[in-house]
């Protein structure tokens, strides 16, 4: 008689089975989505962590409505200028420019509005055209006659801060009008009844929950038809209950206080605006493929230096926006505005997931690194931190930012 010895292990319990294995099997697709977007989701996440860390250390004044709402106005123009500067690191290219730009057109607007009594739309018009042509001859110099981007834009930071100068003859000018006054620092009317909350903003809230939901499960669709990847719906159920999570807060921290300011509908419109161009058209995958692979992109017919004059000109536009939205929030025009603004805009692009290389990055993400070192900044203020350590954490989070991009590489074979 034989006795069968055959080792007949127990069959592994389906997950969930024991009380514990749902719990693992979550935090592991969690964990494993993290892991495939990475590049998209770290800086959102490394985001409100600084924020919950900030809000601890200041004892709840970080997102107090009014440091809101001021936290807003205070990093609009960087937020502009870290659109258009995303586009040319994605491109391939550097604008070292913006900031001198953005002093010159402040200046300019001064000179129309304050000294020719020029009225004030017809002055924000004229200063964008500026921008314009500002961006375009630099453009034309760099796709047309092969000068490298940094030579051309540093030559056109020191001629735009040389004609600031100028313009001004050293001294600050203003007032502005009431109407050019409210883009830098207006907030939205109210209306309807009295419900101890901002109306307008509580519906532009729900609008915009609306179009997020929307957004997200029509780029899932999308993927899913031309058979890409997409994260676990577990994942995607959460990324959702996120972001309509955050929308929510915002809106009604604001909404609890003057309303939503007059800038944040203008960099709701420009992200929306961008962030569709770069994801959808044909000018934005031709960004996309002059920075990720230049002879590739000539090969495949794509217009490259129509492509990169076309970036520059877009930068100056922004750069002249941002101008607008600086003279306006300090009412007058300043020859020292807009000093440094160059680097807080291409921090703000790195540290959202720019690559040096170019070929990668997006609006949103361009977005998330302006709000992080705009928190950072107003953080370290509350807390009374000096400039000089403001300087130097900034410059570690900027090093953090590009050594992830190059460690991410190394680890993806790329």
């Amino acid at each position: 008689m034989s006795t069968d010895v055959t080792d007949k292990s127990p069959a592994a319990a389906p997950p969930g089975k024991d009380g514990s294995g749902a719990g693992d099997g979550i935090l592991q697709l969690v964990l494993g989505g993290l892991r495939r977007n990475m590049r998209q989701y770290g800086m959102l996440i490394a985001l409100g962590l600084i924020v919950l860390l900030f809000q601890f250390w200041t004892g709840g004044d970080l997102l107090l409505p009014r440091n809101v709402s001021n936290l807003v106005l205070q990093n609009s123009y960087i937020l502009i200028l870290a659109i258009g500067m995303m586009l040319v690191i994605i491109a391939g290219h550097i604008d070292l420019s913006v900031g001198s730009i953005t002093a010159f057109v402040g200046a300019f607007a001064a000179v129309l509005t304050v000294q020719h009594h020029v009225a004030w739309p017809v002055a924000l018009v004229l200063c964008l055209l500026v921008g314009a042509v500002a961006g375009s001859v630099q453009g034309f110099l760099i796709a047309y006659f092969g000068i490298p981007s940094f030579i051309v834009t540093l030559a056109g930071m020191l001629l735009f801060r040389g004609l600031t100068e100028i313009l001004l003859k050293g001294q600050t000018l203003g007032p502005f009008p009431n109407g050019l006054q409210k883009i830098g620092n207006g907030f939205l009317p109210e209306v309807g009844p009295n419900t101890n909350y901002h109306n307008l903003t509580l519906l532009l809230g729900i609008v915009l929950i609306a179009a997020v939901v929307w957004q997200e499960v029509r780029d899932r669709r999308r993927q899913r038809e031309f058979s890409l990847d997409v994260v676990p719906f577990k994942l995607f159920l959460l990324k959702l209950v996120a972001l309509v999570a955050a929308v929510l807060a915002l809106t009604m921290l604001l909404a609890s206080y003057d309303g939503a300011p007059i800038i944040l509908i203008i960099l709701g419109v420009l992200v929306g605006g961008y962030g569709y161009v770069m994801r959808n058209s044909v000018f934005g995958r031709h960004i996309y493929a002059i920075g990720g692979n230049l002879p590739a992109a000539k090969l495949s017919g794509v217009k490259d230096k129509r492509i990169t004059f076309q970036v520059f000109l877009n930068m100056g536009v922004l750069a002249a926006l941002a101008g607008l939205v600086v003279a306006a929030r300090l009412n007058a025009a300043s020859p020292k505005a807009g000093d440094g603004f160059e680097l807080e805009a291409i921090a703000s692009s790195f540290i959202g997931g720019a690559s040096m290389s170019g070929g990668v990055g997006t609006v949103l993400g361009a977005i998330i690194g302006g709000l992080v070192l705009g928190v950072l900044n107003n953080g370290m203020n509350l807390l009374s931190v000096g400039t000089d350590w403001q300087q130097v954490i900034k410059g570690l989070a900027l090093l953090a930012a590009v050594g992830f991009d190059v460690w991410n590489k190394r680890k993806s074979g790329s």
